[in-house]
């Protein structure tokens, strides 16, 4: 989805994607880097940052910014 930047693991390394698509960054050998990067891209553009585990699943989810809704308190 545009709007996001995922950080995934696939073909041995880890990597960032627009809406799980796009590479951006290219690839690193270890997931904090890879998160460390993803972050720093997720906040210039202000995209959530979803953080996927090595199987897939999705671990953790940050918002840098246009949050969709508005939340009181």
């Amino acid at each position: 989805m545009p709007g996001e930047i995922h950080t995934v693991y696939r073909d041995g390394t880890w990597r960032n994607e627009i809406g799980g698509g796009g590479d951006v960054g290219g690839a690193h050998d270890t997931k904090e880097k890879a998160v460390d990067a993803g972050r720093d891209e997720a906040r210039e553009r202000r995209f959530e940052h979803v953080i996927h585990n090595q199987d897939g699943t999705i671990g953790e989810k940050n918002s840098y910014g246009n949050d969709p809704r508005e939340i009181p308190g």
